[in-house]
């Protein structure tokens, strides 16, 4: 069964004539006659009646024109939405991904990128910051999230958002630090980071500005989990603001008042890269998903 067959035997049934079918078709009248016999032997019964006036369906004709109909229809959609595709963006965006999802706003901005450009695949790649700015920076990702200073000339940076990260202690150990005296943050044990996470060297940071060299009992790379360990009463850890304010009102953990380090979350890409499609479309979708001018998303 072939859809100009089913074509045909839809035309002749709205017209009731061969001879106007066919006109309607640009076939001859015989190919018109032909189509419906063969369309008739497959499915192995009469289809119209026959008489001086013209043609009219049988009881089966009228049972299977709508299905008929319906496999038209089909077909019309898959030849439009395949036109719609034609010249649209398509190809690869390899994303390299750090944090938590809900922090880069992944959800809504993946959405948007796969609602418009369904031709476009695209792959997220979870990994430390210092590995993605990396691996941006050799190419092997197309672009990614990165938390603090980009400093590779090669790497473009879209400024997102500045991250808050506040000194998380035990609820039980806030006694400790009494005072304010920030030094005996030193004499407690701490929870790391891996070294490879923009967040070791922030904490790096803020123990050279209060001179002190604690000992690091554990070690994490998932802000999550840092946090966890601090409440556990593992250790005093760096962790951001925003998810420890939370804790700190349950009484899980106590946030040391006096410090608060900062950094910025950007989008890096290759610097290279200015004015390709598929990353036009990254930084379009960026934009509207954070709420970001075009001067700011095409810095």
């Amino acid at each position: 069964m072939e859809i100009y067959q089913l074509r045909t035997f839809v035309t002749v049934a709205q017209q009731g004539h061969l001879t106007q079918a066919a006109e309607l078709l640009h076939l001859s009248q015989p190919a018109v006659t032909a189509q419906i016999k063969a369309l008739e032997e497959e499915v192995g019964m009469p289809l119209f009646e026959r008489s001086a006036g013209g043609v009219s369906l049988t009881q089966a004709g009228q049972e299977l024109l709508p299905q008929a109909q319906g496999v038209l229809a089909a077909a019309r959609d898959i030849i439009h939405h395949a036109r719609q595709l034609k010249g649209q963006l398509a190809g690869q965006a390899r994303i390299g991904v750090t944090l938590m999802p809900e922090i880069l706003k992944l959800g809504p901005w993946v959405a948007a990128l796969v609602g418009k450009y369904p031709l476009l695949e695209v792959q997220l790649k979870h990994g430390v910051s210092v590995d993605v700015l990396n691996l941006v920076r050799k190419k092997e990702l197309d672009a990614g999230f990165y938390l603090g200073k980009n400093p590779y000339m090669n790497v473009s940076t879209v400024p997102l958002q500045t991250q808050t990260f506040r000194v998380a202690l035990p609820a039980a150990w806030a006694g400790q630090l009494s005072g304010g005296r920030l030094k005996e943050l030193g004499k407690l044990p701490w929870v790391g980071i891996s070294q490879f996470s923009s967040l070791s060297k922030i904490t790096a940071e803020l123990w050279r500005e209060l001179n002190i060299s604690p000992k690091k009992v554990a070690e994490s790379d998932h802000l999550s989990v840092i946090l966890e360990l601090a409440a556990a009463g593992v250790g005093a850890a760096l962790v951001r603001e925003e998810d420890a304010l939370a804790w700190q009102d349950s009484g899980r953990v106590w946030l040391v008042p006096e410090l608060r380090k900062t950094a910025d979350l950007q989008f890096v890409y290759p610097a290279d890269r200015e004015g390709d499609p598929v990353l036009e479309a990254l930084l379009r979708e960026l934009r509207a998903v954070w709420g970001l001018s075009n001067a700011q998303a095409l810095a």
